[in-house]
């Protein structure tokens, strides 16, 4: 496990000189590749922080790196259920769902913090349309779990949809797709997808090979509950069989491994409340959060 080098430094010293000369060189580096960002539902509870986040993707946008953004929005999910009284509860990690809370987690996830996301990047002048995995067939599914509902697993992704609008950001600007993770099975039912899955999925299927977590935690933590800064397929193989990474990371952790196991290159996680965390992880040498990687290499300074 390697540690990120952290460069401080103020004015004109070397150091800031090297953070510029470095962000300059990543921005280079990135110009004109693909990001897929999965934004956490808890994130989306802050509208400040959510502002912030577009006004950051604007920044992505201009420096050419072209971004899918994959969301969730459990928390939005919890309060409309308890709104019309109807009770829940969740088996390994995964919300048992009735076909009357999919009609409700539909319409949370599709109606409402989908056209939210839309509406906050279109208001920081960056060009966004709103999709689920229902449109075109994106995220075909089958049910999980018989004790799991409409919980879906995802068969395949048919990313034809989304490919049309990334190929608008290569000529321009361009246009995000911002994605809720809602699935459509073989009968036309719709399916409720964790949506973490639903973005190393769709990240597969659009060869991206970059992924970025913004979650309400900091990152992996070691045996020692310290951050763990770089981690290797290995490493983070060994946390899981280990216990080491517990909770609501463990699921997140499964699906980290799965992407780097599949094609995925690196697998950012990171705290989304930290102040532009997201440019400083894409483009800076000492990164925010745990960066996870199939071979760890250490971060590259240019």
């Amino acid at each position: 496990m390697n540690q990120r080098t952290e460069v401080t430094g103020h004015g004109n010293s070397p150091s800031h000189l090297q953070m510029v000369k470095s962000a300059l060189g990543y921005v280079k580096k990135f110009t004109g590749t693909r990001v897929l960002i999965k934004l956490g539902g808890a994130a989306l509870e802050d509208q400040s922080l959510v502002t912030q986040l577009c006004e950051d993707l604007s920044l992505i946008r201009g420096a050419g790196v072209n971004v899918v953004l994959v969301h969730g929005g459990g928390p939005a999910i919890n309060r409309e259920l308890e709104r019309r009284g109807i009770q829940w509860n969740f088996i390994d990690g995964l919300r048992v769902t009735t076909p009357e809370m999919m009609d409700t987690i539909e319409m949370v996830l599709c109606g409402q913090v989908n056209r939210r996301i839309v509406r906050g990047l279109n208001q920081s002048a960056v060009r966004a349309i709103g999709l689920s995995g229902t449109d075109a067939q994106t995220l075909f599914c089958r049910p999980m779990r018989k004790d799991l509902g409409l919980v879906g697993e995802i068969t395949e992704v048919r990313p034809a949809a989304i490919e049309a609008i990334l190929r608008t950001q290569d000529e321009g600007m361009g246009t995000i797709p911002v994605i809720a993770p809602v699935g459509i099975g073989e009968n036309g039912e719709a399916f409720n997808i964790n949506a973490d899955w639903a973005a190393v999925r769709i990240a597969e299927a659009l060869d991206i090979d970059k992924i970025l977590f913004l979650t309400d935690q900091d990152g992996i933590l070691g045996p020692d509950g310290r951050l763990v800064e770089e981690l290797d397929a290995g490493d983070l193989e060994s946390f899981i069989e280990n216990g080491v990474v517990k909770g609501g990371m463990l699921a997140k952790a499964n699906t980290v491994l799965h992407a780097l196991k599949n094609g995925v290159n690196d697998v950012h996680i990171f705290n989304a409340r930290r102040p532009h965390g997201l440019l400083e992880e894409l483009f800076t040498d000492q990164g925010v959060g745990t960066v996870c990687r199939l071979r760890s290499v250490g971060r590259k300074e240019f």
